[in-house]
Order: structure tokens, then C-alpha cells, then sequence
């Protein structure tokens, strides 16, 4: 059997946010206001980011958290470990990192499981902070 061709991170990255329509701080920041009313599927912005990040930083307010390791699993409808988190294939998922890279390769993997309207924050929620948006202090919660 041949060995596979490797790829790096930095080729992962690239295929990745050659499928994604990226949203730029303000972007979002315009689409959640409008969110009410909105057409078509949900806005749903969801943070990967661990409690750690979340607690130092700071959260947009609006947003879910939905843990890196866990994504797919909770929006998948068919996974069976939804338990009420599954998205909707029409629903528009924003998904959220520290900066925008694992963001980008998340919002990948969603689009390859169906959700053609996934993506990803540009520049995450440093750029977010950076472009002078806020956040507030997340929720208390048990998970990581």
C-alpha cells in the first residue's frame, strides 16, 4: 500500500479556507444584530474555545460554547450524542478559536458533514476584541 501523500498544518489551513466564506469582526457583529430578523437558518455563533481562553478573554455575547472535541458530535442531528445541540443543515454556524485557525479547520469539517453555511471568525476573538467589540464574562459552567 502506498504511503499517504503528508500534508502540513499550514496545507490543512489553506484547503480548509478555500471553502469558507470567513466573517470579518464587524461582519458578525452586524449579522448577530440582525439575527431576529434574519431568513432562512438560524445565526448560531459558537465558541471551541477551552474555559481557560473563555475566562481570560472573555466571551461575545450571544454566543454558545460547544467544545473543540465535541463539535461535530453535538450539531451532527445523526450522531446520536446531540442532546439538543444538533444545528440545522440551513443554519448559518460562525465558529469561534482564540484567532482564527482552529476555527477555520472546525468550520472545514462542519461543511464536510453538510452544513454548507459554516465558517469561521476572521481573526477569532482576539480580532474581534482588537476591532474594539465586547465581550463579556462567560457563563459559569462545569465543562472545559
Amino acid at each position: 500500500m502506498p504511503e499517504p501523500r503528508r500534508k502540513t498544518i499550514n496545507q490543512l489551513l489553506d484547503e480548509a479556507r478555500s471553502g469558507l466564506e470567513r466573517v470579518a469582526p464587524a461582519e458578525l457583529a452586524e449579522l448577530m444584530a440582525a439575527a431576529d430578523s434574519a431568513e432562512g437558518g438560524q445565526l448560531r455563533v459558537i465558541d471551541i474555545r477551552p474555559r481557560d481562553d473563555r475566562e481570560r478573554t472573555g466571551v461575545i455575547e450571544g454566543s454558545e460554547h460547544i467544545g473543540q472535541l465535541v463539535l461535530e458530535w453535538r450539531l451532527d442531528p445523526d450522531s446520536g450524542a446531540s442532546e439538543g445541540t444538533a444545528a440545522d443543515f440551513g443554519d448559518h454556524l460562525v465558529i469561534l478559536c482564540n484567532q482564527g485557525y482552529s476555527s477555520s479547520l472546525a468550520a472545514a469539517q462542519l461543511q464536510r458533514l453538510g452544513f454548507a453555511r459554516a465558517t469561521d471568525l476572521d481573526g477569532g476573538v482576539e480580532g474581534w476584541i482588537e476591532h474594539g467589540l465586547p465581550v463579556v464574562p462567560p457563563p459559569e459552567t462545569a465543562d472545559t
